[in-house]
Order: structure tokens, then C-alpha cells, then sequence
């Protein structure tokens, strides 16, 4: 059996190296002003469809992202990894995105993209951390939705088959195609590139891309349709303005605060059982544990 799947993913901001430059004054991130990654929660569902598509021979792995221009970054990423290819939504109207205009517009691109078995996303991103995207594109496609997914079991007969982690254990949910699924990050890592890939794939490049690159290149990437990443506007996957960036985002960031933790006070403890246990004893009484 053949599947169409496809990948939700995004181009983050590294928020292991935030600066005083991160946020704009209008609550924004200045991703300019950051080095962008590839949301981790994101590869672990790339991994999923990667394992889908070896025990499917004939099945296709498409990258769905949306973001500036530079976002074809992360989809060379996934191709280096065993993706076959993928879109770049990117449109300056989609720009300030809460989570409900965010997928809101994957959601018309899902669409645009039609024939798909099984869609597949990270949990969460970690610029946002609120694991909303999935769910709300699961439900502006009238699709069935399994989320905290940790590993794909099974997938036969119209079915998938899903272990999910949960604070409270394990369980394991069976869903009908198509679906979308939300990976953890307690999901196996993704892959590292395929030296082979790298070469076969280098030179992929998104229209944008292509404009800035020398003739040579430009030939290559004509010839070859596996090297062309598409970019797709808000116009061409038929989004209501109303419905996307900022107008159709009604998640304002009121005030944004720097804060820096500084330690009031401090204790040296020795390697005295008898203190140790005094310790935990007051950290449990003022609720900082337990």
C-alpha cells in the first residue's frame, strides 16, 4: 500500500540564544535577529513518515512549512533525510500568525495538496510551545486527530495504529484515514542526511532561492523537478485575508518583560543524612516540591 503523507514543520528561532533584539516592539518575533532551526518535536514526526514510507514501498513524503522564504532551509533538511520534497507557504499577508491564523492557512494548504493519506506534525514548536497547531488544522480539515504520539505501531485496512505517551502511562489508539497525528519528543530521533542524498539533493532550491543563484545552477535545477521546492502565496491556496496573519490573529501580546533570576540566598549543605532530610522536609512544607 502506497501513502501520500505529509509533514507539518516549521523554521524556529533558536531559543537556546535569545537576545535583548528577539521580540519586536508589536509583541512579535524578530526572526531576523535569530539563527533559525529545525523545530526539534518536528523531526521525530518526520521520522515517523520516513518509517511509514519504508514499510510502503511507492510512498511519498512531503514537507509542508510556512514561513519567510528561508524556511526551503528545513525542507533540503528533510530531503537530505529521505523526504521526497515540499512547499514553502510563504506570503508577507501571513506574517505576526497566531496559532488559530496559522492553521488556518496549513489548513488551506493541506487542501491545495488534496491527495494525502496521514498527516504528520511535532507536538508543539518551541517559539510557542502551545501545541495547538496540529489539533486546530485536525479540525479545520474535519479530520480524526491523535496526539502525544510516540510511536506509529501499525497502518493497514484504512487504519493506523498509534502508542501515545501520556503524563499518566502509555496507551495505544487505533484511527481511520486519513488523520492527522502529533508526535512528542519522546519519539525516536529522526535520522541523520544520507551522504548520498546530500550529493543527489544539494542544489534544491525554492523560486526565490533560484533568482540569486549563477546560470550553471539555474540549469541544473530546471532539468531536474525533484530540485525545484515550491512556494506557495495565501492568493494561490485560496486564504481569506481576514483569516490569516495578523487581522485573523485575536491572540495580542499585551507586554513583553525581561526577567532575570538572580539567587536571594543560598545553603551549604554537607553530606549529613540528617540534613539532607531537613532540607526536602522544608522544600515539601513551602510547596517548592511534592
Amino acid at each position: 500500500m502506497s501513502l501520500n503523507i505529509v509533514v507539518l514543520a516549521k523554521q524556529v528561532p533558536d531559543t537556546r540564544n535569545v537576545g535583548k533584539d528577539a521580540m519586536k516592539e508589536d509583541g512579535t518575533i524578530n526572526r531576523a535577529a535569530l539563527p533559525a532551526i529545525f523545530n526539534p518535536e518536528d523531526l521525530n514526526a518526520l521520522e515517523q513518515a520516513l518509517r511509514l514510507k519504508e514499510a510502503n514501498p511507492g510512498s511519498t513524503v512531503t514537507l509542508l512549512t510556512m514561513g519567510l522564504p528561508r524556511a526551503s532551509e528545513i525542507i533540503r533538511e528533510a530531503m537530505f533525510r529521505g523526504a521526497d520534497g515540499g512547499i514553502v507557504l510563504t506570503d508577507r499577508s501571513l506574517g505576526g500568525a497566531d496559532t488559530l491564523a496559522t492553521s488556518y492557512s496549513l489548513a488551506q494548504a493541506v487542501k491545495k495538496i488534496g491527495n494525502y493519506d496521514i498527516i504528520l506534525g511535532g507536538r508543539q514548536a518551541i517559539d510557542g510551545d502551545t501545541a495547538q497547531v496540529g489539533p486546530q488544522i485536525a479540525e479545520k480539515l474535519g479530520l480524526p486527530q491523535v496526539t502525544y504520539a510516540e510511536e506509529i505501531l501499525d497502518l493497514k485496512d484504512g487504519f493506523v495504529t498509534v502508542k501515545r505517551r501520556l503524563e499518566s502511562g502509555v496507551e495505544t489508539v487505533k484511527s481511520p484515514l486519513p488523520c492527522v497525528v502529533t508526535v512528542n519528543g519522546s519519539a525516536a530521533e529522526c535520522r541523520p542526511r544520507n551522504a548520498m542524498r546530500v550529493m543527489k539533493y544539494k542544489f534544491a532550491a525554492s523560486p526565490t532561492e533560484m533568482a540569486s543563484k549563477p546560470d550553471e545552477i539555474k540549469a541544473i535545477i530546471e532539468k531536474r523537478p525533484e530540485l525545484q521546492i515550491s512556494e506557495w502565496s495565501a492568493a494561490y491556496v485560496d486564504a481569506d485575508p481576514e483569516q490569516i496573519g495578523l487581522p485573523g490573529s485575536p491572540t495580542k501580546v499585551k507586554a513583553i518583560e525581561n526577567v532575570v533570576f538572580t539567587a536571594k540566598e543560598s545553603r551549604r549543605l554537607t553530606d549529613n543524612d540528617e540534613e539532607i532530610e531537613n532540607l526536602v522536609k522544608e522544600l515539601i512544607a513551602n510547596h517548592t516540591i511534592g
